[in-house]
């Protein structure tokens, strides 16, 4: 995830949640989701690719609770149970000083974590085109992007599925806690390429 200093922490305010696709509901994060949370968060599987590990249930309640986190993060449920997690920072593009007035916030940056126990049913797609649709339609961005770490084939791959185009892969540019630098990837789509596919 990118730095999250021009994060517009508001911006989700603008959305009519819950949001429901044909089986799951996104909603906004609450601090008492914080054990449902963890409860995969904290397995190797999930925690091998997230940007900061966390061993004690603690520490995570403590961080999930922080302002900042819940206005980014949303809690993806399958009739009633928490099955995943969704990250949307909206934030400024970016650009030149002289053009700074333009409208913003115009872009968005993307993440997810899934339950293991409930991998294989397509909920991470659906998810994520959920997400897009907030994206694109209730706050009308124009562009979004997701970054992996280019060994986490399966998030780049969810991606793909969802429309988004590899913009890039960057050489050992990203440090991982385990395998030192590795490539990272970067995934992208504007609001006007899901429209021309949609």
């Amino acid at each position: 995830m990118a730095d999250t200093t021009d994060v517009r922490p508001d911006a989700l305010d603008r959305v009519a949640w819950p949001v429901t696709t044909p089986r799951l509901v996104l909603r906004r994060a609450r601090p008492e989701d914080a054990d449902s949370l963890f409860a995969y968060r904290s397995l190797p599987a999930v925690d091998r690719w997230l940007t900061q590990r966390f061993t004690a249930a603690e520490e995570w309640r403590e961080h999930h609770a922080d302002p900042g986190r819940l206005a980014t993060t949303l809690v993806v449920e399958h009739d009633g149970e928490v099955v995943g997690d969704l990250y949307l920072a909206v934030r400024d593009g970016w650009g030149q000083r002289d053009v700074v007035d333009r409208p913003r916030p115009d872009e968005a940056e993307i993440g997810w974590a899934l339950s293991p126990s409930q991998q294989g049913r397509g909920y991470a797609t659906e998810a994520v085109r959920g997400l897009l649709r907030v994206c694109f339609e209730d706050l009308g961005l124009r562009r979004v992007v997701a970054n992996a770490f280019l060994a986490n084939e399966p998030s780049w791959r969810l991606m793909e599925r969802v429309g988004m185009r590899r913009e890039g892969v960057g050489v050992r540019d990203s440090l991982h806690r385990d395998l030192g630098w590795v490539d990272g990837v970067t995934y992208a789509l504007l609001a006007d390429e899901r429209r021309a596919g949609a």
